[in-house]
């Protein structure tokens, strides 16, 4: 009699957030088992993944677990209950501004966090392979552009700085422990799933609202600030690959191509029928429709106190060993979620209300 094949489990924290939940999806389609680590709160965040569990209808070899990064020891039971195949550290304080506000919170969860897991795996013995989600915001104030595997990090905020440790402490677990250990240093990667406090959701949506009377302008920070920026369902799949490869290493993942935050607004906003035109400069600067209604402000509030101005990536080592290619291209993906943002708030695009029906 044949055995049938143990499935393969995964564990993944932060499986609420954007690249949680495509992960989770991605992983499930491979036919894995997957346990999602989400955080006990007062309120759910638990939309993004709500189609997965089972209270939902949704699938059975989906499960999620409560713990918290900063709680060594529900990790600890945690990894010893699963005892995952593969973990997935995706779990972090992400947002760049915030952690000016909470430094010390955000160097707990997003630095220290990640070597209790690796601690909890090494402790319990476990046979695990281990992905961590670093980031483009390691390199920070660039010193050479592109940015590779092998290029200086000069973090500028305290979420870069808790991913430098990070970075390190992985790398390190994976040199003195023979750990399964790899670093995805991940460009900004987006979907119609990002918060909506990050700078394109934060357009998208607010393209949206105009259109729907529900806002008068979007106020924004540096238009300047230039990002490499793909699709975060792409991003995943490299996530996956990484852990599937003969050794463990590190690798850029990224489009190879930059934007300025203005552009974005410009492609936003012409998807939506509302092409912008541009008058004044720096914190003087405003977006105009046709009509001359001003749709976008720049305000000082939103500045960084210490800016990253440009990053690029060089995602050519992925390409060439783990066989990675992304498949959205940048109009793609603004495109994409320009029109689920118009669809959650049920607008159409004004060039389309124009034209007749057929």
């Amino acid at each position: 009699m044949t055995e049938t094949p143990e499935k393969r489990r995964a564990l993944i924290t932060g499986v609420t957030g954007q690249d949680g939940s495509y992960l989770a999806e991605l992983l499930l389609e491979k036919g894995y088992q997957v346990w999602g680590m989400v955080r006990r709160a007062s309120s759910a965040n638990t939309a993004r993944i709500d189609h997965l569990a089972e209270g939902g209808g949704g699938n059975p070899h989906f499960e999620v677990v409560f713990g918290d990064l900063n709680d060594a020891s529900s990790l600890n039971h945690i990894l010893r209950s699963v005892r995952p195949h593969e973990v997935y550290n995706l779990g972090a304080q992400s947002d760049v501004k915030v952690s000016f506000d909470i430094p010390e919170y955000t160097g707990d969860i997003t630095g220290i966090g990640t070597v209790r897991l690796l601690e909890g795996i090494r402790e319990n013995g476990l046979d695990t392979s281990f992905y961590q989600a670093s980031s483009s915001e390691l390199y920070g104030k660039v010193v050479d552009s592109p940015q590779s595997e092998t290029t200086r990090f000069y973090p500028r905020s305290p979420y870069a700085a808790a991913k430098a440790y990070a970075f390190h402490v992985t790398r390190n677990y994976r040199e003195a422990y023979a750990m399964f250990a790899v670093n995805g240093i991940l460009f900004n990667h987006e979907s119609p799933r990002r918060g909506e406090n990050f700078v394109t959701r934060k357009i998208t949506r607010g393209v949206a609202r105009i259109l729907a009377g529900e806002l008068d302008c979007l106020r924004l920070g540096n238009l300047n600030a230039r990002r490499d920026w793909g699709f975060a369902g792409d991003y995943t799949v490299a996530m996956w690959m990484m852990l599937q490869a003969e050794k463990p290493d590190d690798y850029v993942i990224a489009s190879g191509e930059t934007h300025p935050v203005r552009e974005f607004c410009e492609l936003a906003f012409e998807r939506a029928g509302v092409p912008l035109t541009w008058r004044g400069e720096g914190v003087d600067e405003e977006g105009m429709s046709a009509d001359g209604d001003v749709l976008v402000r720049v305000d000082p509030r939103f500045f960084r106190p210490a800016e990253v101005d440009l990053l690029l990536g060089d995602a050519s080592k992925a390409r060439r060993e783990l066989g990675w290619e992304p498949r959205v291209s940048f109009m793609e993906l603004v495109y994409m979620m320009v029109d689920a943002d118009l669809a959650r708030v049920g607008v159409a695009p004004r060039e389309r209300e124009a034209s007749p029906t057929a």
